[in-house]
């Protein structure tokens, strides 16, 4: 039966029900969804904020495959017109095609806005994922856009994809940490050498002796006032880090609405006031941390909340992964391994397209061995040795 594509004007224009039904199957029984960013839920609090949409550069556009009207595919896809909030830098191949005479935005990305974070792309059955790429390319040819970009897809996703249409595969790196079934937290620190256990300790000990309370808060037992306080810190450090933070006032509202039993808020007290907090969604085999801030200066106070707290809930909790977000080596030293990301484009100028496909064979080449290096580098114990 002829699949039909479906360009929808936002994630309010399709039922969660049916989004959900593609995005998250595993949940339909009540339990955690694989992945809490491409539910929808996550992504219409995106919309429904004014975080993305109209003047923000992140225009959704999911686009749905229908079989005899019903879904049975889809992806979450938004006009950009930038190249901010992604993690999956072009902001070079955007300078060198508009130096050349190209006009390089907008563009069409399938990603979930600002969350740098793995997750599947192509909802649905697997026999629907070259299906979805090809419409998009379609879309994005139809409408004399330079291009496409798929981010943070799945290794399957982007094994299965790349060469389709001429799509071009990309390989990055974020540290994430896995769990191989610790017991406790000492059990994880037994694993590394000395040296870093020791550093470990001392942190832990640095950030105690501020003599702040340290609390982990999911579901019910976050407040409105939590919230209130964790804008502060999203606050400064977005001001900080981008100029401008990418989310308003009102996601934190919606998520506290429709999500607050997939986040785990660790704030820090001084008294009965917060003075830092680590926000992490919880997936069903993985804690994601996404952001943190503080309105003081409290030394080791960061990888206390953002790093050893989401260990020591993910083991309280039998989670096998923490991811705690884009770039950082010095997660390295806390016990967070490199991991290989992946991701997807399409060019639509062919001449372009053989540049990017040169410069990624580089990179690639560059980035396992930087893999290969930082993991020989890590904190673990070497085989063999008792230290």
């Amino acid at each position: 039966m002829t699949l039909t594509v479906d360009l929808m004007e936002g994630m309010a224009a399709l039922s969660a029900a049916d989004w959900d039904a593609l995005a998250c199957p595993e949940a339909a029984d009540g339990g955690r969804p694989i992945d809490p960013f491409t539910t929808h839920r996550f992504l219409l609090a995106l919309d429904a904020s004014g975080s993305t949409g109209e003047g923000t550069g992140w225009q959704a556009r999911p686009l749905v495959l229908r079989k005899a009207g019903v879904p049975v595919a889809a992806m979450p896809l938004y006009v950009k017109g930038h190249s901010q909030g992604e993690y999956i830098f072009d902001h070079g191949w955007a300078e060198a095609y508009e130096r050349a005479g190209g006009r390089y935005y907008p563009k069409l990305q399938v990603a979930v806005p600002f969350t740098p974070a793995t997750g599947r792309r192509f909802l649905g059955p697997e026999e629907y994922r070259a299906p979805l790429l090809r419409a998009a390319i379609d879309i994005t040819r139809g409408n004399g856009l330079s291009s496409l970009h798929v981010t943070f897809c799945t290794p399957e996703e982007a094994a299965v994809l790349e060469g389709v249409e001429g799509t071009l595969g990309r390989m990055t790196q974020q540290f994430h940490w896995e769990n191989p079934g610790y017991g406790s937290f000492d059990e994880f620190l037994a694993a590394l050498s000395s040296r870093k256990r020791k550093m470990i300790r001392k942190e832990r000990e640095t950030a105690r002796a501020h003599g702040l309370t340290i609390r982990a808060l999911t579901g019910d037992q976050i407040e409105p006032a939590h919230w209130d306080a964790f804008w502060t810190f999203y606050q400064d450090t977005g001001t900080r880090k981008w100029g401008r933070p990418y989310l308003t006032r009102g996601f934190f509202d919606s998520v506290h609405a429709t999500m607050r039993d997939d986040v785990l808020l660790v704030l820090a007290f001084d008294g009965s006031r917060p003075v830092a907090g680590a926000l992490n969604f919880i997936g069903r085999d993985c804690l994601y941390g996404r952001y943190w801030g503080c309105v003081a200066d409290y030394p080791c106070l960061h990888f206390e909340l953002c790093y050893y707290q989401a260990v020591d809930w993910a083991i309280a909790h039998g989670l096998p992964r923490v991811e705690a977000g884009a770039q950082g080596e010095h997660k390295l030293a806390r016990g967070y391994l490199p991991s290989a990301i992946h991701s997807l484009h399409w060019l639509a100028d062919p001449g372009f397209a053989k540049a990017v496909a040169r410069y990624l064979e580089q990179e690639k080449r560059a980035m396992d061995e930087e893999i290969e290096v930082l993991t020989a580098y890590g904190p673990f114990r070497k085989v063999g040795r008792d230290d």
